[in-house]
């Protein structure tokens, strides 16, 4: 009787805490020349073009290594931790809404030490990183959205 109650309270402790696990997911920044839920255009593909630039923003963000123009100079790197509290949205959209927020703190350092763009972004959660100019990882629970991210602040030369 004892043993059945103790495996009762084990497998109560277990279904609790499985629903309330952060999930880490690695999502497209977006469909190419379109736009994420979280309000980042993006040209992803495009090699010619920033991999995240809105018109609203004004500095180009590139994600991983896709082409830029050349660096005129370089003004130092950056790093913030964004987590938000998830609404009614998907996990996806969490996590785009996530990403948008952590893109315009990089774009308000850019434009507070006179940058043109953030060149090298890269995304994280916890020990889980990505690199690429087309994914990006975030965590996400029932009850918030959470992304790491970082750069190089540059003046980049002209077209």
């Amino acid at each position: 009787m004892k043993k059945a109650l103790v495996w009762g309270a084990v497998a109560a402790v277990v279904l609790t805490q499985a629903g309330c696990a952060t999930q880490v997911k690695s999502l497209p920044l977006a469909a190419a020349g379109g736009e994420s839920p979280g309000g980042v255009a993006v040209n992803a593909g495009k090699q010619d073009r920033p991999a995240v630039k809105s018109q609203v923003g004004g500095v180009p963000v590139y994600f991983g290594k896709q082409d830029h123009p050349a660096v005129k100079s370089q003004l130092g790197d950056v790093s913030y931790s964004v987590r938000i509290a998830r609404k009614v949205s998907s996990p996806d959209d969490a996590c785009h809404e996530a990403l948008a927020e952590a893109v315009q703190k990089l774009r308000a350092a850019a434009r507070e030490r006179n940058a043109n763009a953030v060149i090298d972004v890269s995304t994280r959660f916890h020990s889980s990183e990505s690199n690429s100019a087309t994914e990006f990882t975030c965590g996400v629970s029932p009850s918030a959205a959470a992304i790491a991210v970082s750069g190089r602040l540059v003046v980049l030369e002209a077209n």
